[in-house]
């Protein structure tokens, strides 16, 4: 069985060889390519029967099609989301497409909290100082988050994650989501208007999926009801967050930082090296000069843990394909051709 990988990271590699050798052991061939896949590496899928995807890959329907024509069966999706597949051009060309549907909610979560941290007490301006030897306090002044109030937009597993945390913080805690969860209640969470979220409080994480319905869940009119010196962090998508409408925020002198490892247009820029390059994207380029904002390359997930555990239902995805089963991470099981 031949497989083909796309973007996969250079750590990632040794995860995801150990998850299959477990799996399948000497009954697979995976070739793991750096390149992510569009138009243009499509067709290095030629004699592949699956192929894991990932989130930054474009799966349109020029590439589904290209992929179908070459022989593969499968996309196994190495991530939660997956709004960048063509669902209905793959029911209709009979792909079996699955995802990851759950991994580790603490690497998300923990990594929310170094970014609010990070950007709260000012740590990564105090970092660049120090190494240069300078060790004054002036500009560097934060404030305690015991005693202040979160809003967590979005409580599953890993808004309930970064809600314990803020429990242990010793923060009063708001809530926003469709329904409420049982876990962050017993902490001592107040489910409130989305409004009156952004309104009252000093520390914003957003933990919801994109959907249309969320596409700028983060724009101006909420923008305008954060406090002043408030912190807003976004770990989830970048599509979350209208970031012309933050760029206006930032430029008016409001919020006292921002810590965003996403970014709505960063597909083709995250997970490069544009070190060498102009980077002809003006709006990450302009939220890079403000020295309250701290931009990370999409790395929250990326923990040894919860990479082992994306590597090893990818497995688990791939060996269902083979046997006809399916499970929660199938989004177009086999068989559905045209349905």
């Amino acid at each position: 069985m031949k497989i083909i990988a796309y973007g996969v990271l250079t750590d990632e590699r040794p995860l995801l060889r150990d998850a299959f050798d477990r799996r399948f052991g000497d009954r697979y061939e995976l070739r793991c390519l750096e390149p992510f896949l569009d138009r243009d590496t499509a067709p290095t899928a030629a004699g592949h029967r699956i192929v894991l995807s990932s989130v930054n890959d474009v799966l349109d329907a020029e590439v589904l099609r290209s992929l179908a024509g070459a022989g593969v069966e499968m996309i196994a999706q190495r991530a939660t989301g997956y709004n960048n597949i063509d669902l209905d051009v793959a029911r209709e060309l009979g792909l079996t497409v699955a995802r990851v549907s759950y991994y580790s909610p603490y690497s998300v979560a923990e990594f929310a909290w170094a970014l609010a941290l990070a950007v709260g007490r000012r740590v990564v301006r105090a970092a660049h100082r120090t190494r240069e030897f300078d060790f004054r306090l002036d500009g560097l002044l934060g404030r305690d988050l015991h005693g202040r109030t979160v809003g967590v937009v979005g409580t599953g597993k890993i808004g309930t994650a970064f809600t314990r945390i803020a429990h242990g913080f010793g923060m009063r805690l708001l809530g926003w989501d469709v329904a409420e969860n049982p876990e962050c209640l017993a902490l001592g969470m107040k489910y409130v208007p989305r409004e009156r979220l952004f309104a009252e409080s000093d520390l914003v994480s957003l933990h919801v999926p994109l959907l249309p319905d969320t596409h700028h869940l983060v724009d101006a009119s909420m923008l305008d009801l954060m406090k002043a010196d408030a912190v807003l962090v976004n770990s989830s998508r970048g599509g979350l967050v209208d970031t012309d409408a933050l760029l206006a925020t930032l430029r008016a002198g409001r919020l006292a930082g921002v810590g965003l490892d996403v970014y709505e247009e960063e597909a083709g820029v995250f997970f490069l090296d544009k070190s060498l390059e102009v980077m002809t994207d003006e709006r990450l380029a302009r939220l890079m000069t403000f020295p309250n904002v701290l931009v990370t390359s999409h790395q929250a997930y990326f923990t040894r843990e919860a990479v082992g555990q994306i590597a090893e239902t990818t497995a688990r995805n791939v060996e269902d394909h083979t046997t006809g089963r399916t499970s929660d991470n199938t989004l177009i099981g086999p068989g559905t051709r045209g349905r």
